[in-house]
């Protein structure tokens, strides 16, 4: 399985960035979570085999319909914790 954090910048909040993460994680398969972070920024921890967590990372270059990415990152972390389901952390 793999743990990656997903880092998404632009217009990513006040678009429904994180609904839309949200309903996408779910239809892929994916666990973990997405919040939005004080820079503007959202963040996502993505777990799940590797061509599901990659098929979320090429997802969030489109995003939500109202949001404009300029840059998404990807750093691959050990899982400290192993999640059940994906959810909307509240920043």
């Amino acid at each position: 399985m793999r743990s990656a954090i997903i880092h998404v910048l632009g217009k990513v909040q006040g678009v429904c960035f994180r609904r839309f993460t949200l309903e996408a994680a779910r239809d892929i398969g994916i666990t973990g979570y997405v919040t939005n972070l004080s820079d503007g920024s959202v963040e996502i921890l993505a777990q799940g085999s590797d061509v599901r967590v990659a098929r979320l990372i090429e997802w969030c270059w489109q995003g939500s319909p109202l949001a404009k990415v300029t840059a998404v990152e990807v750093k691959d972390v050990e899982a400290e914790e192993i999640y059940l389901d994906f959810s909307i952390l509240q920043s």
